[in-house]
């Protein structure tokens, strides 16, 4: 497009060394590339609006490691059906210990649900 870009605001640059960029480069690259294009004089016009809201809506749902073990736990004893050792049980499926997988079901206050 023949653009000549010599200037970028502080401010535009700091949002885009903070930004994550969960594409990596070719995201940043494809950024910098449209905000060329968009750009109507020397000094770079980012589109910062779009790295706000797809950093709202891309932001994962904070949980301890705690709740995520125990939620994986969970799903894989029903799909043992709560079947907790032998080779098909729970603790295989999970590659630890039955006695480890009963000490981390306690830890975590997991007990088989009566029917």
């Amino acid at each position: 497009m023949n653009k000549q870009i010599e200037k970028i605001r502080a401010e535009d640059m700091e949002v885009l060394v903070r930004y994550r960029w969960p594409g990596n480069v070719r995201e940043l690259q494809n950024f910098i590339e449209r905000s060329v294009i968009l750009s109507s004089d020397p000094t770079l016009h980012p589109p910062l609006a779009e790295l706000k809201r797809v950093a709202r809506d891309s932001l994962p749902e904070t949980r301890t490691l705690a709740a995520v073990e125990r939620e994986h736990i969970l799903q894989v004893l029903r799909e043992t059906d709560w079947v907790i050792g032998g080779t098909h049980g729970a603790a295989a499926q999970l590659g630890v210990r039955r006695t480890t997988l009963l000490y981390r079901m306690r830890r975590l206050g997991i007990s088989r649900p009566e029917n």
